[in-house]
């Protein structure tokens, strides 16, 4: 008997989307479930790498840029707007055909508003019902919400209620039931391993930034006698090698390599992502945030983590040494645990 195929669509923009979604595919696998998976750029690189028996497929790229001046980024994205709305109509069209040519059940859509399909249970998985973009957060916010309205349901990776992990991204005042909060989801489990490194740092998000923080970060940490692994967060095979041996410099990890990494260190020096800031708290980590520059809700999601006593940040330009020695202050995340049944989220590819 044909299991049911499930299209797995994930938006390339860092490498969050993706990461975030490899628990919904091995859980798809494990329910007995065949996943088809789509994407572009590095997140179907990850994909692939991940999952390299799985059936890949190439949508088009949303290709969303930062400007080196983060206060044009809205802007940008605004002149940008048409660009990908024709992006969206065409992913429209490419889903219907990936449907008939691959008899696809259900769709799972991490922030690809194009991929879905009256005809089959289609959801969207999203922490952003809000979108914070700064004067325009309300108009951002109706755009989100309308599109996710074209969806059966809305999975939510927060928990309900006010002791969560997204804050007023990932709750509105008042809710429907398509919206179903299904608790954080991380690749990362806790564990025990000895502490080799002091810290860890993980680079991600679209350029110039990225480029733009670790030419940063190697300038401000060039002399240290700290342990560092340095996480570049590129799929590139040119190496980048230094004279100080405390730095060991790798451009990706993957699965448990990974997660030896994050449960080997005593401190993490990330952006301020939501895949990352569930992955913190999966692993009950203190860390040090550096949101992206004009990306509002990597800026909220610091200020919120520091106002709750959780984790410290500071502005790209600012970072120094000096800002690290407060880190024994703050209180790291705690593990928020939500029991959830994978089994009964995907009921809903079962009914008429």
């Amino acid at each position: 008997m044909q299991k049911k195929r499930i299209l797995v669509a994930v938006l390339n923009w860092g490498l969050g989307h993706a990461t975030r979604c490899i628990p919904i595919i091995k859980a798809l696998l494990k329910n007995d479930y065949e996943p088809i998976l789509a994407s572009d750029g590095d997140a179907l690189r990850l994909l692939k790498k991940e999952f390299p028996h799985i059936i890949c497929i190439e949508l088009p790229s949303y290709n969303i840029k930062y400007t080196e001046d983060p206060s044009n980024l809205k802007w940008k994205l605004l002149f940008d707007s048409p660009r990908i709305l024709g992006v969206i109509k065409t992913e429209k069209k490419i889903t219907k055909k990936i449907i008939q040519d691959y008899q696809i059940s259900g769709i799972i859509s991490d922030n690809r508003w194009g991929v879905r399909n009256k005809k089959i249970k289609s959801v969207f998985i999203t922490h952003q019902l809000n979108v914070l973009s700064g004067n325009t957060t309300y108009f951002s916010s109706k755009i989100q919400q309308k599109f996710i309205q074209k969806f059966n349901e809305c999975w939510v990776p927060d928990l309900p209620g006010s002791k969560n992990l997204s804050g007023i991204l990932g709750h509105l005042k008042e809710t429907t039931s398509a919206i179903k909060y299904i608790g954080p989801l991380s690749r990362i489990e806790k564990r025990s391993w000895p502490k080799v490194y002091d810290y860890l740092i993980i680079l991600s998000g679209p350029e110039p930034q990225r480029t733009f923080l670790e030419l940063k970060l190697l300038q401000v940490f060039k002399s240290t006698e700290s342990k560092i692994l340095f996480i570049r967060g590129v799929f590139s095979s040119e190496e980048i090698s230094l004279k100080n041996s405390n730095i060991n410099i790798r451009n990706h990890l993957y699965g448990a390599v990974l997660q030896q990494a994050m449960n080997s260190c005593n401190y993490v020096i990330a952006r301020s992502g939501y895949t990352t800031i569930m992955d913190l708290s999966k692993i009950e980590a203190k860390a040090f945030f550096i949101p992206t520059p004009g990306q509002f809700e990597q800026e909220y999601l610091a200020e919120r983590c520091e106002k709750l006593g959780i984790a410290p940040f500071c502005t790209q330009e600012e970072f120094s040494l000096e800002k690290l020695k407060n880190l024994d202050e703050f209180s790291g995340f705690s593990n928020f645990r939500f029991e959830h049944s994978f089994r009964d989220l995907f009921a809903l590819f079962e009914r008429e």
